[in-house]
C-alpha cells in the first residue's frame, strides 16, 4: 500500500488533536510549505500540518522506505522545526511499519517525537 491510502486514517486521528490551520499534502486539502536543509540538496514536504495557539505540529505517515538516511533526514528536520515552535512531531506508523519505526526511533535521538499507532 502507497502513502496516500493512510491518508484518511491519519487525518481521522488529527482531527482529535483539534489542530487549526490544517494541511495536508493530500488531495482536498491546502498543502503544507515545503521545507529544505541548508546543508544539503535535500527538501521534504510534510504529510500535515497544524497548530496549535502558537505551537506548530508535524505529523508523517511513517512506512518502511528502503533508503533511511533519507527518512531520517526528514524526521530529524521535521522535530527540530516542531521543537523550536513549541510543538510535536507525531509519526503515524500502520500496521507492519511499526517495529521498523521504532528502530529508527532507538536509534537517533528525535526530541519531541511520538510514535502513534494507526
Amino acid at each position: 500500500m502507497s502513502k496516500h491510502d493512510y491518508f484518511q486514517d491519519a487525518i481521522d486521528w488529527a482531527k482529535s488533536l483539534s489542530l487549526s490551520n490544517f494541511k495536508a499534502n493530500t488531495d482536498g486539502y491546502d498543502s503544507p510549505n515545503t521545507l529544505s536543509q541548508t546543508d544539503t540538496d535535500l527538501s521534504f514536504t510534510p504529510d500535515m500540518t497544524g497548530r496549535r495557539r502558537t505551537n506548530k505540529f508535524y505529523l508523517e505517515i511513517a512506512l518502511k522506505s528502503e533508503d533511511k538516511r533519507e527518512l531520517v533526514s526528514k524526521w530529524k528536520l521535521l522535530s527540530t522545526l516542531a521543537s523550536m515552535k513549541g510543538g510535536k512531531l507525531y509519526l503515524l506508523a500502520p500496521s507492519g511499519h511499526k517495529a521498523f519505526t521504532e528502530r529508527i526511533l532507538s536509534s537517533h535521538q528525535l526530541p519531541n517525537t511520538e510514535l502513534v499507532a494507526l
